[in-house]
């Protein structure tokens, strides 16, 4: 009878739409963030106590329109993100119940224009990528306006560089990379015009669509959100370049090479100097409503701001990531320790 009355009970609750409690941990997201959050999962689960948290690479975009998506137990604990949440991804998340929102700032990460370390290695500028991959460019007949990108090889952009096909693969949209690599290189070369940087002021919409659209006519090509298939499709087209996270070149120095930008190296000490010009910050997070509800949610996020993982000398340090300053941690870690949610505007 009490098996009966027990069985009865459970079934009440799933038909009234409760989810049966969760013991492991749900994080989704960022595919740059992903080797870091996969690590630090591994050491908490090894520490005791609690299972080792199940982590999946969506994207930044994909993960956090999952984890958006309401505040029950069949929805994402945390979002990892390689780069800084949208006011639009705020407004979703209020709109579904998602209210206090705990943003962590994990390091950072240099994106790198990547090849096979057979081939040469490219010397770029900002107004390379711009003018190789951008689906418009400024009129080659010199008037303020634009054509379709007519480039197909590299010395077409610049006579310094080899007369090789462009052919780049790199992240899809929903990917924290590309918009990072589209807010940083080719933002940034196309600000190198000086009537186009005017255009921010003038014609936002334009400017826009102008500076951050990446072409879609085969010189670019998206390679889904598994940096490492890039690296192997690199391997076997020398070629080609890729567009990926520092760690992902960091671990794979043996066949890849980064770039060098505007003269200088995709090195761990230029990223975390601010010297190295294609970086950008990396973050996770955490749905506040599940901590107490989901088991050892407040551990993961502690054993990953810790110095032992995320300090100077951490091992997430070893594995590619930028650590933090001293200040920026400082600054940061009684926020997050004491749950302090995102105000509702950023």
């Amino acid at each position: 009878m009490g098996n009966r009355i027990a069985c009865c009970v459970m079934a009440g609750l799933l038909l009234g739409g409760q989810a049966p409690a969760r013991e492991q941990i749900n994080i989704v997201g960022s595919s740059t963030v992903y080797p870091f959050a996969t690590v630090v999962a591994e050491r908490f689960g090894q520490s005791g106590g609690f299972r080792t948290p199940k982590v999946e690479a969506t994207g930044s975009g994909g993960g956090l329109k999952l984890f958006c998506s309401g505040t029950g137990l069949d929805t994402p604990d945390i979002a990892n993100a390689s780069r800084r949440i949208k006011q639009n991804e705020v407004d979703t998340c209020r709109g579904n119940g998602v209210t206090e929102i705990i943003e962590v700032k994990a390091g950072y990460d240099g994106i790198v224009i990547a090849n096979a370390r057979d081939a040469a290695r490219m010397e770029l500028t900002l107004k390379d990528l711009y003018l190789a991959l951008a689906a418009m460019v400024p009129n080659p007949d010199g008037s303020e306006s634009f054509v379709a990108n007519p480039h197909n090889k590299w010395s077409e952009v610049s006579a310094a560089l080899p007369a090789t096909g462009i052919e780049v693969l790199g992240p899809p949209p929903t990917s924290g990379t590309r918009d990072a690599f589209v807010e940083l290189a080719l933002e940034g070369g196309c600000r190198q015009f000086a009537w186009i940087a005017k255009m921010k002021n003038t014609d936002k919409q334009t400017y826009k669509a102008r500076c951050h659209t990446i072409r879609e006519d085969g010189a670019y090509i998206e390679v889904g959100e598994n940096d490492n298939l890039i690296v192997q499709k690199l391997n076997v087209n020398p070629g080609a370049h890729g567009v990926f996270g520092f760690s992902f070149l960091d671990s794979n120095l043996d066949t890849m090479q980064g770039a060098v930008v505007n003269g200088v190296e995709p090195e761990f000490d230029a990223i975390a100097s601010g010297d190295y010009p294609v970086a950008r910050a990396l973050y996770f997070y955490v749905k506040k409503a599940h901590i107490g509800k989901v088991p050892g949610l407040m551990g993961y996020v502690e054993e990953f701001i810790s110095d032992r993982a995320s300090g100077a000398e951490g091992y997430l340090a070893d594995k590619g990531m930028i650590p933090l300053s001293p200040e920026e941690r400082r600054e940061m870690l009684p926020a997050v320790r004491n749950r302090q949610p995102l105000a509702g505007k950023l």
